[in-house]
């Protein structure tokens, strides 16, 4: 699929990205989000491009979630304005959840932490029968941003959302479904033709309908938005979750693949 971070792909009223960094598992770098949220923005005044899917490249992974250790790199003059005056993942993740027309999360592989996050901001997601899902912040010392958490509980309820985090749990992709974060499962070879037909499905009805309904369900689940105070405080959390000896502590057990040794410091 060539070098390119991220490839596009247009099939009638059907557009596709394809997340594409096999040797990071598909892990989303810097230039990976923004790239995504240049694409959308740039379809999104494509009357044309009425449905959207999004998945990963291979077999293997959707997305392994958030690269920590990504640079910013090769960036546009555009690209690092952007990066500049906005968190890319946050910016990626909107401009999925608020892409005019529907979108559809394709899931060929495994998806964590903010891969499944992605897909999640997905209208509808529908998985291979193999794939295994999880959000390991808590295994990680880390404190997830509070949009994020939001979208969780706007798709699965605050229960589920609770018991996701809280565990830091691997769920297979019947789990997954009856979770609510999968809509469908389907065997691994019928994955690309029952996602495409569902898209055409979509595509075919009216754009002002498509259009207008999306907008009406966005703004009702913007409902449960946070206050400014709010976010400054979930903020603070965050960052004294970054300074945490936690942190490095959870970090380290990955890289050593054993179980970490919280102190909650």
């Amino acid at each position: 699929m060539g070098n390119d971070v991220l490839v596009k792909e247009i099939k009638g009223h059907v557009g596709k990205l394809i997340l594409n960094r096999p040797d990071k598992k598909n892990a989303l770098s810097h230039d990976l989000l923004i790239e995504i949220h240049i694409v959308l923005e740039e379809w999104s005044q494509d009357e044309n491009i009425r449905t959207v899917i999004i998945t990963g490249t291979g077999n293997q992974s959707f997305s392994s979630g958030y690269d920590v250790s990504s640079i910013p790199s090769k960036l546009t003059p555009e690209m690092a304005e952007l990066a500049k005056n906005h968190n890319p993942l946050e910016m990626a993740l909107a401009s999925v959840r608020e892409y005019p027309y529907p979108t559809i999360g394709m899931l060929n592989g495994y998806a964590f932490g903010a891969g499944l996050n992605l897909a999640l901001c997905c209208d509808i997601r529908i998985a291979a029968d193999d794939v295994r899902v999880g959000m390991p912040p808590a295994k990680l010392g880390l404190i997830y941003h509070p949009e994020g958490l939001r979208q969780f509980t706007e798709v699965i309820g605050f229960s589920r959302t609770r018991e996701l985090f809280f565990t830091a749990d691997t769920y297979d992709a019947n789990q997954a479904k009856e979770m609510g974060l999968i809509d469908y499962v389907v065997p691994r070879s019928k994955l690309p033709i029952f996602s495409y037909e569902m898209a055409e499905r979509i595509s075919r009805n009216s754009p002002l309908s498509l259009k207008g309904t999306k907008q009406i369900l966005n703004t009702l689940a913007n409902g449960l938005s946070l206050s400014p105070d709010d976010l400054t405080a979930a903020e603070k959390l965050i960052a004294k979750g970054f300074l945490s000896d936690d942190l490095k502590e959870g970090q380290l057990a990955f890289m050593e693949k054993r179980k970490p040794v919280f102190t909650g410091r």
